[in-house]
């Protein structure tokens, strides 16, 4: 029985809360509407609601079909419910996060018994001396931080053959929906998870579709806020022009009340969420994004015809005319925010860790290949180790490069010019077959533009192709959060795509 195999069965053999068993509950899908509910009638507990979900994961991610979505649990989830329950009935509910148990990726620090590694065996025993700012506002907010969930290692920075939710620690996440395809990633974890219902909310964080693709892919709501938004100390780093924490969860509500959490207790998202939202809308259809797939096609063609029956008015084509055009220049600017924000991040450490730069993590690699390196191996991280500091000439014409064509050329551009609230496109494509000879294909995604401009963008289940999940998104301009989430919930309502997962060995084809 290894660690973590251990942690499942101690917690769950604590005692059981005297006013409801985690056997009497059926938390399948419940949102926080739900859970705030039971909690007010004192049908169930934030014990008993734990209990559910740690019987779930135990028997559906580390047994049955063995998702692997959950790195790690937190010894103290239960007696910090306990002493949720306590509060909640001599004062009240802190909010709607009071005693909800909350999943987090592996590369946001927490300050308790928990190790953050970014699902890398280099740092494997290292807890942080300080919790993250997301850490921070969701435990403030009542939150019962459940455990960590695995992730794509380093959050898919380390090769190009990689495959999206595997970590040297954490080993394969799975798709609930089919058993043999790919998460995506990096947030696999978090997007399985939620999807799975081991929790009730997840987080994750995005540099470049690490939210909104496993969201999509894992038939969820993603949302990728703006660069900023959300405080990233305590995050294990890729970039700081781009990197950033976000919200995934089952309704769109949910996922507005976590971001308000995670992002400004004091600001209320949930008011801009309108059954009517698309009425009048003006949206740009980005048909760059369309034809990997011709069913997806179709399923997004009905999807548009939603939104004009919902009142919307939709400009098509309506293309960003930078498209394509600073690919090269992201990935440049990431190689050289990767290795100084890595190193500042791992130099402060404790001296007791393995690892204190990115040096020390290619070589720690190097002499751990056999568990590190067997199916791919780290050649984005040695060419950011050869980058020099930020005030070179190359990074400095690249962010420049990066700045102007995703936003003034890009999004902006497109905004301004046709007079819309936001761009809608396809997420991503359904999940591929997992690969570990050739890595992750190159399938197209509407992640970079909103990404590389440090803009807000939602994904919100948009269907199914073959029993695999895919997800509509909408994106826009800086801190237009609550546009673009007026928008989706108004989808999300008329459509209600989402279907739990059944964990089915394969796609439905043939």
């Amino acid at each position: 029985m290894d660690r973590r195999d251990f942690l499942y069965k101690s917690l769950l053999l604590l005692p059981a809360a005297r006013v409801a068993s985690a056997e009497s509950l059926d938390l399948h899908e419940a949102t926080l509407a739900d859970l705030e509910q039971g909690f007010a009638s004192r049908k169930f507990t934030a014990r008993s609601v734990a209990e559910w979900y740690l019987e779930r994961i135990a028997s559906f991610d580390k047994n049955g079909p063995k998702v692997n979505a959950v790195i790690e649990l937190n010894p103290d989830a239960l007696s910090i419910a306990d002493a949720l329950d306590r509060e909640r009935s001599a004062k009240g509910p802190r909010g709607p996060l009071h005693g909800v148990p909350v999943l987090i990726k592996d590369n946001i620090d927490t300050a308790d018994r928990m190790t953050t590694t970014a699902g890398s065996l280099a740092l494997e025993g290292s807890i942080a001396a300080r919790d993250s700012a997301v850490a921070e506002r969701l435990r403030a907010a009542g939150a019962v931080i459940l455990g960590k969930t695995n992730l794509s290692e380093w959050a898919n920075f380390r090769s190009t053959h990689s495959v999206s939710g595997w970590s040297g620690r954490g080993r394969q996440t799975l798709n609930p929906y089919a058993l043999d395809r790919n998460p995506s990633g990096s947030s696999s974890g978090s997007g399985a998870a939620v999807s799975a219902n081991f929790c009730a909310l997840a987080v994750g964080t995005e540099t470049d579709g690490s939210v909104t693709a496993p969201a999509s892919t894992n038939g969820v709501v993603g949302i990728k806020p703006t660069v900023g938004l959300i405080g990233r100390a305590g995050i294990v780093p890729i970039s700081h022009s781009q990197d950033t924490a976000g919200p995934l969860a089952r309704t769109v509500r949910d996922a507005a009340i976590l971001l308000g959490a995670m992002a400004d207790p004091g600001k209320d998202y949930v008011k801009f969420l309108d059954p009517q939202g698309l009425k009048g809308a003006r949206l740009a259809v980005e048909r760059k994004f369309f034809g990997a797939n011709a069913e997806q096609d179709r399923l997004m063609e009905q999807c548009l015809a939603e939104m004009k029956r919902q009142g919307a008015v939709l400009v098509d084509p309506a293309n960003l005319p930078s498209h394509g055009k600073y690919d090269e220049e992201e990935l440049e600017v990431l190689l050289y925010e990767f290795k100084t924000d890595l190193n500042k991040y791992l130099g402060a450490l404790s001296p007791a860790a393995r690892v204190h730069s990115l040096a020390d993590v290619i070589n720690f690699n190097r002499d751990h290949a056999h568990e590190e390196m067997p199916y791919f191996e780290q050649e984005i991280m040695e060419r950011a180790e050869k980058k020099g500091p930020l005030t070179e000439k190359a990074y400095l014409d690249a962010r420049a490069k990066c700045v102007r064509l995703s936003r003034a050329e890009g999004i902006d551009a497109v905004i301004t010019k046709f007079k819309v609230q936001a761009i809608v496109a396809p997420t991503c494509t359904p999940a591929p077959l997992n690969d570990f000879l050739l890595g992750d294909p190159n399938l197209p995604a509407c992640t970079t533009p909103a990404a590389v401009a440090g803009y807000p963008h939602i994904t919100v289940p948009a269907g199914f192709v073959r029993g695999l999940p895919v997800g509509i998104s909408f994106f826009g301009t800086a801190n237009s959060e609550p546009v673009l989430l007026k928008l989706a919930y108004s989808f999300e309502q008329a459509t209600k795509a989402r279907r739990r997962p059944t964990f089915r060995p394969t796609a439905e084809i043939g």
